[in-house]
């Protein structure tokens, strides 16, 4: 893929282990800071949610939020 043709927002379908693309694109939107996450640096993902994190901090953040126990 050339990252110039493709430098818009991609949208992904999240599995375990991988991810499919389903519109070509550079980056993914992280669901809890909204940081652009270019997709050779995409690690985490909830398969649940079909969301994108920026690292493992926001990802157990939304896990916080999502059970109800508040932000760490």
């Amino acid at each position: 893929m050339n990252r110039f043709e493709n430098s818009g927002e991609a949208k992904l379908r999240y599995g375990t282990p991988d991810f499919q693309v389903i519109r070509a694109g550079s980056y993914v939107r992280c669901a809890v800071t909204g940081e652009a996450i270019p997709l050779d640096l995409l690690r985490y993902w909830s398969v649940e949610r079909q969301e994108a994190y920026v690292d493992a901090a926001a990802s157990f953040k939304r896990d916080r939020e999502r059970r109800g126990t508040g932000a760490a």
